[in-house]
Parts: structure tokens; sequence; C-alpha cells
């Protein structure tokens, strides 16, 4: 048997009324009776009536419904940021739609095209590691539909922005292997033009100056996919090793490139923090079991999550254009475990 969901038609047979009239009473309007809206509104409650979703956002031109691009959904951070974007996005009736980029540029204008078709109200946007021209989303943007960017965010469009303290994130870490005895730090991070490459790149540039270190260019490595192809991770690793100046201790910019760098350590025969003292830029909640315990550098995933989406849902439902933004910026949280103290310094 077909499903035949109950209409505002069936509401007005039933009860010999209009459809206009009940249309009127279920919306609450002031031009129908008290009894009227009663007998209305207990009828709809007994046949269980819903309003039709479909027609709802025809009338209000609203779908109720929010994009979201991120490069991976498996990236710890991103993963925390999606439940704190779904904690909010739900509580205030809307559903999302999330979409995974991997890194490419290629797959996230077809996906940002894809989610545009389906008329989304409104994207929660993490730029992938390979975009380095924005024009698909500023012709978005420009026809009226609301984005607001988050963690890897594009400055050149004027809209919401939500990030973490990336410089104060990198410069403390930075500052603690210092403190632990390194002088040769290495520094492996995402695409050089990304924000929170740069961000980070000038936090740990910072931590060297303030502390009488002199900034070393070849010390820093790039992972153009963010850690997802392991064999960049790898080949930078190996390039820092061959160097005369070897790194005595070893920043990692990110999730996937935090993971990627243990795991080639290990393929390299380097003890850590014996060979190298290692800090991530990672909201892995594995860092306690890692051997040695990892340290990090823990970002407010769930919040930032959170803060983008109230902001996105304040820009759609705004009856006025949206002429002022704000950028955001939550703390970091550092966490020292075994990976970055050097056991000589340790006993100290």
């Amino acid at each position: 048997m077909k499903f035949e969901p109950v209409t505002i038609k069936d509401i007005g047979k039933a009860l010999g009324l209009s459809t206009s009239t009940v249309s009127r009473a279920l919306r609450g309007s002031y031009e129908i009776s008290a009894e009227t809206k009663k007998l209305v509104l207990e009828y709809a409650e007994k046949i269980n009536y819903r309003p039709n979703p479909i027609a709802l956002s025809l009338k209000e031109r609203r779908n109720h419904s929010l994009g979201i691009i991120v490069c991976e959904i498996a990236n710890n951070f991103f993963s925390q940021a999606i439940n704190g974007i779904e904690s909010i996005a739900y509580n205030r009736g809307y559903h999302v739609i999330i979409s995974q980029s991997h890194e490419s540029y290629e797959r996230e204008s077809v996906i940002l095209d894809h989610l545009a078709s389906r008329s989304v109200d409104g994207l929660l946007i993490s730029v992938s590691s390979e975009t380095k021209d924005y024009e698909h989303f500023r012709q978005l943007y420009e026809k009226g539909l609301p984005i607001v960017f988050f963690d890897r965010i594009v400055n050149e469009i004027n809209t919401h922005k939500v990030i973490a303290d990336n410089f104060k994130g990198a410069f403390d870490a930075t500052e603690h292997l210092i403190k632990n005895g390194c002088k040769k730090i290495a520094h492996i991070t995402s695409a050089p033009y990304l924000s929170i490459s740069v961000e980070r790149l000038e936090g740990y540039k910072e931590a060297l100056r303030k502390n009488g270190l002199e900034y070393d260019e070849k010390m820093v490595h790039y992972s153009y996919h963010g850690g997802m192809i392991y064999d960049e991770v790898e080949e930078a690793l190996r390039k820092a090793f061959k160097q005369k100046q070897k790194p005595d201790g070893l920043f990692a910019a990110g999730d996937r490139i935090t993971t990627a760098c243990l795991q080639a350590l290990k393929k390299l025969d380097k003890k850590i923090p014996d060979d190298i003292a290692v800090i991530g830029f990672t909201n892995t909640n594995m860092g306690e079991v890692f051997n040695p315990p990892l340290s990090v550098v823990r970002q407010p995933a769930f919040e930032i999550g959170q803060v983008a989406t109230e902001l996105l849902i304040s820009m759609i439902e705004s009856k006025r254009p949206v002429t002022e933004f704000e950028s955001k910026t939550l703390q970091t949280e550092l966490i020292i475990r075994e990976s970055s103290v050097k056991v000589n310094n340790a006993k100290k």
C-alpha cells in the first residue's frame, strides 16, 4: 500500500472548512476564531498531521539544510567540528549535508556546485590544501549564498570566519621544544598558501626569534596534501635527517601530518624523544596511548563548529542584508606528554 500523507485539504474536508481557513488556523492567525483554531489543532493532532517540509521550504524559500565541506571526516579535528556543527544545526531545525574534498580543488568545486544546486541555505567551508583560486566561492557568495569559513579560511572574501589561535598554538609548541633543549627544530606543515600553514609558521618563527635561535628555512617542509599522502611526509623527514644540521625536535602542524610523522620516524628507526622530541598540532584522542604518549596542541574543534554554525544561521535568518562580519579566534591548549620531553632535561 502506498503511503499517502495527510494534507490540509483532508482536514478541511473532514471538518467542513476551507483549505485557507485550516491553513490560517494551523499558523495561529488572528483572523481565525479561538474556537475554530482549537477544533483544527485538536483534529490535526488526532490524525498525526505534519506539515509538508517541501511545501514549507517553497513558501519560506528555505530548505533548512546546511552544506559542509571539509577535507576529510576521518581527520580528528573535522569529526569533532562536525559534531559541534550538528549540535547547533539540529537544535535550530536545520539538517546538514557533509561532503569531503579529500584535499582536491577539483572535487571541492564539484561539491560546491552540487550543494548549490540542491538549494542549501548556507555553507560551512574549510578549504582544501590544493585551493589557491577562490573564484568558485566568490561567485556563489556574491549571488547571495551565505558562506562561513572555519579553520582553513579565505581572507579575500568578506564574511564570517572562525579559527583556532594557530599563531599562539605554534608558538607554544615550538617554545616548549626549545625549553626542553631542542636547538634544531624541524617544522612539517601543510601547503604553504593555506591560512593555517601561514599562521602556524609565523608562530614557529616567533618562538625561535624570542629564544635567540636563527630561523632556517631548510628546517621547514611542506606536505601539500596535509599528510593524506604518507610518502610526502616520509620524504620530508628523510630530507631533514640528510642535512648537516640534523633536527633534534619536530613540530608537526596538522592532524594527519602528525600521525604520518610518527609512522615515518619509526620506519627511519628514530627514537622518540631520545633522537628527536615530537609535538603535534592534532585533536587525536589517542595521544596518551601512543608509545611514548604524544604531546599535542589541541584545538577547540567542537566549539569552532558551534560558533561557525551560529554565525551562518544568523546570516541565513537575518531580515536584512548582512554587511558586518566577525572573525573569531578560539584558544588552543598545550598538552605536554613524554614525546616532547627529553630524558636528560626531565631529570633536571
